[in-house]
């Protein structure tokens, strides 16, 4: 009873949590200047999202009714992102090609839950989910996201190993963001830098581990589909503010 008493946040609530802090994350991105203590906290707190994102994935699919227009949707809304997704990180132009959107990551996450359900012999299995790695190179939350999307299949109905999942994502991610800038910050800084970035990280394993209370929210077709269209529309937003910026 002590247990439920704080988890209070819903499905629905802790994803808009996660697009507010998405959307502080790609508003620091584009237009804040980095080493700015603000601009740090904004993009670090957007570290949530992708992680909070691959649990919901994972959940989303063991319950889903139908997995074939799951997959589908994440297809569909991973073709409508791209655009906005690169009109958003183009640097000093109108459009350049920046890489696949987060979007197409979470499909490629789709594929690992797929083959990891569906195929049976290891070898095989395990070719096809290092492919499904090495696809992701090219999209947003590259070798990361397909990671935390393992790490929850494992930890699957199991609360201990899901607060196993959240310690190994967190430390695995601060340990890269350590060595990506180990050549370009003091030790100090790049220490307080690496446990800035996973903070974000913590933040998500907090919301899901003890505050979600595993109920879905509202059942209407606008929270259904507004997940969706928030990340193609708030992209193209910040992306035409960008634009507007350059003139």
């Amino acid at each position: 009873m002590m247990k439920e008493s704080y988890q209070v946040f819903n499905r629905d609530i802790i994803k808009f949590i996660a697009m507010l802090a998405m959307s502080l994350n790609h508003i620091a991105s584009i237009f804040m200047k980095r080493g700015l203590f603000i601009t740090e906290v904004f993009i670090d707190i957007g570290y949530l999202t992708a992680i909070t994102m691959c649990y919901f994935l994972v959940e989303g699919y063991y319950y889903t009714h139908s997995k074939k227009k799951y997959g589908l949707r994440l297809a569909i809304f991973a073709m409508i992102s791209e655009l906005p997704y690169c009109l958003a990180f183009t640097r000093e132009s109108i459009l350049s090609f920046c890489g696949f959107n987060m979007m197409v990551t979470l499909l490629i996450c789709f594929f690992i839950l797929v083959i990891n359900d569906r195929i049976s012999n290891h070898f095989l299995k395990g070719f096809m989910i290092f492919l499904m790695f090495f696809i992701s190179i090219f999209s947003d939350w590259p070798l990361f996201a397909p990671l935390f999307t393992l790490l929850f299949i494992w930890a699957k109905d199991y609360q201990k190993r899901l607060k196993i999942a959240f310690l190994i994502a967190m430390l695995l991610f601060g340990l890269f963001s350590f060595i990506e800038y180990i050549e370009f910050l003091p030790l100090h800084f790049n220490l307080l830098y690496s446990l800035g970035r996973m903070c974000g990280i913590a933040i998500g394993g907090i919301l899901v581990v003890y505050l979600y209370n595993g109920k879905p929210g509202s059942k209407s077709d606008f929270s259904k589909w507004f997940f969706y269209w928030f990340y193609p529309l708030h992209l193209f937003t910040l992306g035409i503010m960008r634009i507007i910026m350059l003139f």
